[in-house]
C-alpha cells in the first residue's frame, strides 16, 4: 500500500537533518509507524517483537545497529533504550541516526537525562481533513498568517458529510470504513483505553467502568472549559455516585500522558482593558470521533443535536489547525476574558504573528463571530501585541470569502497548511 503523505513529513525530515534523533509522539493509531517507516532505512518493532524486547534488556546496543535513519518503533517498551540512544547519537556525531515512535509519555525517571541537543520531539495527531483528501486546500493557513488580503475556494462537503468525517475521525486505517464500523473500532479502542492503557500509565489498578464514565462526562464538555469538579459530578452512575475528584484528575493527567487529550491553554495579550484573561483550559480529545464514540452517538444523532455538533465542529477544526500550524512552528490556544469575550482559537507563530479564530458550524452565526472578532482585536494592545495578521471564521459552509472588513470566511473543507 502507497504511503499516504502527512503534514509531519516536513519538520520530521527538518529535524532529522539537524538532530541526531528524533522522537515521534501521538495517539495509538495515528499513523506514527508508518510515517516512520516511510523516512526510515532499517526498523525494530518492540510492540510485536518479544525478541526485541528481551535484548533490549540484556544487550540495547546491539538494537540501535542497523541502516540509519534506525526506526525503534513504540520505544517506551524498552525505556533503558532511551539512554542507549543519547548516547549513540553522541558517539556518532551525526545527524538523523533514529527515530523513535511512542504512544505514551515515559515517567519523568525514563528519561531524566532530556536528550536536549540529541532528541527532538515531534508531536503527531490523527489526519486532518487536508491530509485524508476531504479539503480542497484553496486557503493556507501560512497564506493567512503572512496577511494574504483576499481568499477564495469552494468546499466539497455538505453538512452531513461533516457529521460523517467527525463520526469517522483522522484514523489512517479507518478512512475506507462506514461511520457506523468505524465507530465500532472507536468504541472498542475506547475499551482498551480504559481496561489497558490507563493503568499502564500510571502503573495502577483502575476500575475500567469508572474510567468509561469518566471519558463519557469528558466528551459531553468537549470544546468547553469545563473544571475537573464538572466532570466529575457528571461521572455519576445510576445510583448517583461519583468517581473521586482526585481519581478524576488521576484519569485526566494519565490520558494526557498517552495522548488521548490535548487540552486547548489560554492566550494572554496585553489589554488595553482591566478584563482578567481566563486561564482555563478547553477540553479536546486528540480527534473529535473519540468523543462521538464515548457519547454512542452518530451522524443522525449529531444533525439532531446542533449544540452537541457544533462543539464537536470546533473541536474538529482546532485538531486540524493544530496540524496545519505545525509547519509553521505554531502553537493554537484560546481567547476568554471576564467580560464574556471569546475567540475559539488563537494561532501564535514563534516570531509574535496571531491570528483570531471563530469557529461556527451555521452560516447563520457569521455575523455574531464577526461582531466578536472585531471587539476582541479592538481590546488588544496591539502595540505591544502586534496586529492580527489574520481574522477568520471557519465554518461549515461552502464558499470561502473575505468580507468588507476583511474578515475571511473560510469552510474548514478548504483550509489547508
Amino acid at each position: 500500500m502507497s504511503y499516504r503523505p502527512r503534514v509531519v513529513d516536513e519538520p520530521l525530515r527538518h529535524m532529522l537533518a539537524v538532530a541526531g534523533a528524533v522522537l515521534v509522539e501521538g495517539a495509538r493509531a495515528c499513523g506514527k509507524t508508518e510515517t516512520g517507516e516511510h523516512h526510515s532505512r532499517s526498523v525494530v518493532r518492540l510492540d510485536v517483537d518479544h525478541a526485541a524486547r528481551e535484548l533490549a534488556a540484556l544487550a540495547p546496543s546491539r538494537l540501535l545497529e542497523g541502516a540509519t535513519p534506525r526506526l525503534l518503533d513504540e520505544w517506551q517498551l524498552a525505556p533503558e533504550l532511551w539512554n542507549h540512544v543519547r548516547r549513540a547519537v553522541d558517539a556518532r556525531k551525526q545527524p538523523g541516526q533514529f527515530i523513535l515512535t511512542g504512544s505514551a509519555t515515559p515517567t519523568d525517571d525514563v528519561t531524566r537525562h532530556s536528550g536536549a541537543g540529541r532528541i527532538l520531539r515531534l508531536r503527531m495527531r490523527p489526519m486532518s481533513l487536508f491530509e485524508s483528501g476531504h479539503s480542497t486546500g484553496e486557503v493556507s493557513l501560512r497564506s493567512l498568517l503572512h496577511g494574504t488580503e483576499s481568499v477564495e475556494g469552494a468546499s466539497t462537503l455538505d453538512i452531513m458529510q461533516v457529521a460523517d468525517l467527525i463520526c469517522t475521525g483522522g484514523w489512517p486505517g479507518l478512512q475506507a470504513l462506514s461511520p457506523a464500523d468505524a465507530q465500532l473500532f472507536l468504541r472498542s479502542y475506547l475499551d482498551d483505553i480504559a481496561r489497558v492503557d490507563i493503568p499502564a500509565a500510571d502503573g495502577r489498578r483502575r476500575d475500567p467502568a469508572r474510567v468509561r464514565r469518566v471519558l463519557t462526562a469528558y466528551a459531553r464538555h468537549v470544546a468547553t472549559a469545563a473544571s475537573v469538579a464538572t466532570i466529575t459530578a457528571d461521572s455519576a452512575d445510576a445510583t448517583g455516585t461519583e468517581v473521586r475528584h482526585e481519581t478524576t484528575t488521576d484519569y485526566l493527567g494519565s490520558l494526557e500522558r498517552i495522548m488521548v487529550v490535548e487540552e486547548q491553554p489560554s492566550w494572554g495579550p496585553h489589554l488595553r482593558s482591566r478584563d482578567v484573561v481566563r486561564g482555563s483550559r478547553i477540553r479536546h480529545f486528540v480527534d473529535p470521533s473519540l468523543a462521538v464514540a464515548a457519547l454512542r452517538a452518530s451522524p443522525e444523532r449529531l444533525l439532531d443535536d446542533p449544540s452537541t455538533f457544533g462543539l464537536l465542529f470546533e473541536s474538529l477544526a482546532v485538531r486540524d489547525l493544530r496540524v496545519y500550524s505545525q509547519t509553521l512552528d505554531g502553537e493554537v490556544r484560546h481567547y476568554r476574558d471576564s467580560a464574556g469575550l471569546e475567540a475559539d482559537a488563537i494561532v501564535q507563530l514563534h516570531d509574535g504573528r496571531w491570528a483570531a479564530i471563530e469557529v461556527k458550524l451555521g452560516q447563520n452565526r457569521i455575523e455574531e463571530a464577526a461582531a466578536s472578532l472585531t471587539k476582541l482585536v479592538a481590546k488588544i494592545d496591539t502595540s505591544r501585541s502586534g496586529d492580527p495578521a489574520a481574522r477568520v471564521i471557519i465554518t461549515g459552509g461552502q464558499y470561502a470569502y473575505t468580507r468588507p472588513d476583511g474578515i475571511h470566511v473560510v469552510p474548514l473543507g478548504c483550509l489547508a497548511p
